[in-house]
């Protein structure tokens, strides 16, 4: 049975669809107030299963400079959400731009990276069916296509109305790999943080033993 934290990617995947046809973005005033918002809320979303999924890889055994590799490219994708939603392309197209690269071009590593790492390892668990694993995989690749051929359209005036609709795809397509993670984290019932004292400060009466400061994930049996 699925635990609450497998509905995570789910509601992330759903809400940053929905938001986003359902405002359909905008440049001014209150399209655009109503597209940060909903960005914000799904970059902040994206950024806590990042965290979540750093700290299972973690508990199965992934080395750390790579699993922190694989961190920091779903973090700087988060961000890269949210700066697209408010930084306008009207009104601050550098920064608009940077957050869209950070979005789409580091969004899609973040789930390459997952592939190559379960490519290399085979020995580590791979929730959910068969087929999830080449979903993932057709889905990164036509991704990245759709990327490639953005930019290309993008250079070129009288098609840039379709380089903005390759831009589109590719977001769904993210969402939807995120939405994925569901699968993997069918297998948690939970997470715990806990907090350590800081070095020379008495800890509290009450009976504990924490270790560090993380989270702790709770495998589901």
């Amino acid at each position: 049975m699925w635990g609450y934290l497998s509905l995570l990617p789910a509601f992330l995947a759903i809400w940053a669809v929905a938001g986003i046809w359902t405002v359909i973005c905008g440049s001014y005033p209150p399209q655009s107030c109503l597209f940060s918002q909903v960005l914000n809320m799904g970059a902040a979303l994206a950024a806590w299963i990042c965290i979540l999924r750093y700290h299972q890889l973690q508990d199965w055994g992934v080395t750390r400079r790579f699993n922190q590799l694989i961190l920091w490219t779903g973090l700087l994708s988060a961000l890269g959400t949210s700066m697209v939603g408010n930084f306008q392309q009207k009104n601050q197209k550098p920064t608009h731009l940077t957050g869209a690269f950070l979005a789409f071009f580091v969004g899609i590593l973040y789930f390459w990276l997952q592939l190559l790492l379960f490519w290399r390892k085979k020995n580590l668990p791979q929730p959910g069916s068969p087929w999830i694993g080449p979903l993932r995989l057709g889905l990164c690749t036509i991704c990245t296509i759709l990327m490639v051929v953005m930019v290309v359209l993008h250079s070129w005036v009288p098609l840039r109305s379709a380089s903005a609709s390759c831009e589109w795809a590719v977001a769904m397509l993210l969402f939807s790999l995120f939405g994925l993670l569901s699968v993997d984290f069918s297998c948690l019932d939970g997470c715990t943080l806990f907090l350590q004292a800081a070095p020379g400060i008495s800890p509290p009466p009450t009976p504990a033993s924490p270790s560090s400061v993380q989270i702790q994930l709770s495998q589901g049996q």
